[in-house]
């Protein structure tokens, strides 16, 4: 434990190099723009699966994609546990604790390989899973099948993307992420199309090879990125040979797990829309489709931009001055809606442009699914701006160490006003696929409101109290940091 005098001096010199407004609107920019592009050479990487196993036909499609979107849903919400790694050296580095970086490396390493226990069985009984629900026996059997090989990748999955997502850009090393997955994004195409048709001198797989290429790639990149830190000068004492802490394994899983639900209800809230479209036809279907993935690609910004504000608001907390993590916090909520409004103009302004790149406009048989997922992208034009704020009040909210009350309030925002208004207006109002939108945009609203107080909240009661280092840890979790 730090003495008094400590840190009150860590308080003064963090204080004496307080940032301006525009100066944390750089540094989070700077730190969220890696993060951002590494984001989407994921969502590459899955759009890649699907091009090659679309060449083998719709029986192969279907089982490889459904068991990729398995693999990725179980895999994203384990990830959530891990955001914790980053708030905590956040902390230690703001505290000029630095000496605690390493101990939570390794217990984060450890907390990596836990979690993929439980991921690694449920992947294995994906085939009596979808027999539960009534889908086929052979795409259950050929499900099975894919999940079977990916299954392996999950260790490297939640090393490699959950594990050092949140570690790099903690210690300053988000643009090693950022190249590292971009090259995996080349790594998994060409394994996918050589193991899939047996090119390049690789043995033909058939769908499962697409598997098979996804668990080697998940894995050259935590390889990578594990290499990358032990290896540089730069970043080993960050590494150093650490025996992870059962304490500080328990905090982090404390500060995590709350996080993790909150991916899961938002997720099952989306898996629950698209259900609901799907039974308005397959014209509204596509439109859903359409719509959501032209607003998942902008929302890896905001994410990003969450994912920053995790590390700077927890970096002035540990440093104990509220009024800088207040200040970041404010900084990079303006910067996820204004790059959300800009996102929404041009959806507005141009939402024909944007469905034409999915399909033909001028084709007299998609002129129903034309104009419904133009109407989409208007909803979608406000939806983006309340999820951007939600997900970035979220980031702000975990660099406090806040995550069991934000659960509730998501758990509240999405199921309490989402899905039962987006319910009432399609089914008893007469609108439709749009009418379920407008319940997603009403629950993201709520969500991104209580976010955003509650960090209001908390912050600025933070700043009133002339919070030290050793008490900027909100109590939220079995233990404060150590």
């Amino acid at each position: 434990m730090q003495s008094h005098t400590t840190r009150v001096k860590n308080a003064q010199h963090a204080h004496q190099g307080a940032p301006t407004l525009s100066r944390h609107a750089v540094d989070t920019a700077r730190l969220a723009a890696p993060l951002a592009i590494a984001q989407l050479s994921q969502m590459a990487m899955g759009v890649t699966d699907t091009i090659l196993l679309g060449s083998l036909g719709p029986d192969a499609l279907a089982a490889g994609g459904l068991g990729a979107n398995l693999f990725f849903v179980v895999v994203t919400l384990l990830q959530g546990v891990l955001t914790s790694v980053s708030v905590s050296v956040a902390h230690a580095r703001g505290a000029n604790a630095e000496e605690r970086v390493p101990s939570i490396y390794w217990t984060g390493l450890l907390l990596s390989v836990l979690l993929a226990v439980p991921a690694f069985v449920l992947l294995s009984y994906a085939e009596p899973i979808l027999l539960a629900f009534h889908e086929p026996a052979t795409l259950a059997h050929n499900v099975g099948e894919y999940c079977a090989v990916l299954r392996w990748g999950t260790p490297g999955s939640l090393i490699g993307i959950g594990m050092m997502r949140a570690f790099l850009p903690a210690i300053g090393a988000a643009k090693r992420l950022l190249w590292v997955s971009i090259g995996g994004v080349f790594v998994n195409g060409f394994l996918n199309y050589g193991l899939i048709h047996g090119a390049y001198g690789l043995p033909r797989e058939g769908f499962v090879g697409s598997a098979a290429a996804t668990t080697i790639t998940v894995w050259l990149t935590a390889f990578a990125l594990v290499a990358l830190l032990h290896l540089r000068p730069r970043y080993r004492h960050f590494v150093v040979a650490a025996r992870p802490h059962l304490p500080l394994l328990g905090e982090l899983f404390g500060i995590g797990w709350p996080v993790a639900i909150t991916y899961g209800v938002e997720s099952t809230l989306f898996l629950a829309t698209g259900m609901m479209v799907g039974l308005l036809g397959e014209a509204p279907l596509a439109a859903h489709q359409i719509a959501l993935n032209v607003a998942s690609v902008a929302f890896m910004v905001p994410l990003a931009i969450g994912q920053a504000a995790n590390v700077r608001v927890g970096y002035w907390v540990g440093a104990g001055v509220p009024v800088a993590a207040r200040h970041a916090g404010f900084v990079a909520l303006a910067l996820g809606v204004g790059f959300m409004m800009c996102s929404g103009l041009v959806l507005i302004t141009a939402p024909h442009a944007i469905v034409g790149l999915y399909l033909h406009l001028d084709d007299p048989a998609n002129a129903h699914t034309v104009s419904l997922a133009a109407s989409l992208l208007g909803v979608a034009a406000v939806f983006q701006i309340v999820d951007g704020m939600q997900t970035v009040g979220s980031g702000c909210l975990r660099g406090l160490k806040d995550t069991r009350v934000p659960m509730l309030a998501a758990a509240f925002g999405y199921w309490g006003v989402g899905f039962p208004t987006g319910y009432a207006l399609a089914f008893h109002f007469g609108l439709g696929a749009k009418g379920l939108w407008w319940g997603l945009a009403a629950g993201l609203a709520s969500v991104a409101v209580l976010m955003t107080l509650r960090f209001h909240r908390i912050s600025k009661r933070l700043v009133a109290s002339g919070v030290t280092p050793s008490a900027a840890s909100v109590d939220t979790s079995p233990r404060r940091a150590a």
